[in-house]
């Protein structure tokens, strides 16, 4: 019993990350169309930015999750006006223009850091475990998942109540419409990207604390993870991303302790697979 609820903390922990990186990039290609690939770049940014006010500048780690945060926002709002906006009616220079921004930043981190895996220091307030039925399970998993939980609350309500997130779901539907009523859907626009890279930097400061390092390919990786469980989700759904997201954390854990090691991945590729051919419409509408 022990084993299973530290598998099912951690599972959602891990799930919690997921998200966290999916929401931004289903709420941006949901609103936009904007199939940005340079999402796991904003990630690594966000996570190095963390760990160098954490390791760097000694900041405690709240400070420096906001910072990194704010530095991946700030580096999403550059990202959308220097390189997107030209390209909104060029998808296919998009998709080439932001694979060459995830490819860079990578490198330019290992450029500054070098290749190998910087260690995060580990604050002491999250350092230790909390006992559920005989399981002691990291304070770290409950932290990622609250995370989670407030950024799925803020995005909803975000799209449903305020004035800003009707004038992105009106421009997607109609945009020379709302721009003929003289609402300026590029502002809307580039507030939908920072928030897309607000969540993605917050997610890679917690990925920093849950795997207790930071190197230049995590953000590719996790990324691959993150486009799962936008598809199993729903192209935009940040409910359906949410729930795609628990599914895939939940399957990988257990699969790689009751299996071989590295078979988690396949499971969930597997289980992609079948709500493919099974539902092969979205799991839930668009927008919720």
């Amino acid at each position: 019993m022990a084993t299973v609820v530290l598998l099912a903390c951690t599972g959602l922990g891990l799930g919690a990350l997921y998200f966290l990186i999916a929401s931004g990039l289903s709420l941006i290609f949901g609103l936009m169309d904007v199939l940005n690939l340079a999402h796991g770049a904003l990630l690594s940014v966000g996570a190095y930015a963390t760990w160098w006010g954490a390791a760097q500048a000694g900041l405690n780690y709240w400070l420096a999750l906001a910072f990194g945060t704010a530095f991946g926002t700030v580096a999403a709002v550059v990202l959308e006006l220097v390189l997107i906006r030209p390209l909104y009616t060029r998808p296919r220079d998009q998709i080439l223009a932001t694979v060459g921004v995830g490819l860079a930043v990578p490198a330019l981190l290992m450029g500054i850091w070098g290749g190998d895996a910087r260690p995060f220091p580990q604050p002491e307030s999250l350092a230790g475990t909390v006992h559920i039925a005989g399981a002691a399970v990291p304070v770290n998993r409950f932290v990622l998942i609250g995370a989670a939980a407030l950024v799925l609350v803020a995005l909803r309500l975000f799209l449903a109540r305020t004035r800003y997130g009707l004038i992105v779901r009106a421009g997607v539907e109609d945009r020379a419409m709302v721009t003929a009523l003289g609402v300026d859907v590029r502002k809307a626009f580039t507030l939908v990207f920072a928030i897309g890279g607000a969540a993605a930097a917050l997610g890679g400061g917690l990925a920093a604390l849950y795997f207790g390092s930071v190197n230049p390919g995590q953000g590719a990786n996790l990324l691959i993870f993150a486009f799962v469980v936008v598809v199993m989700g729903g192209m935009g759904s940040v409910a359906g991303a949410a729930a795609a997201a628990v599914a895939v954390g939940l399957v990988q854990q257990f699969a790689n302790y009751y299996t071989a090691d590295g078979l988690g991945d396949l499971a969930v590729v597997a289980l992609l697979a079948v709500l493919v051919l099974a539902r092969p419409r979205e799991l839930t509408g668009r927008l919720a």
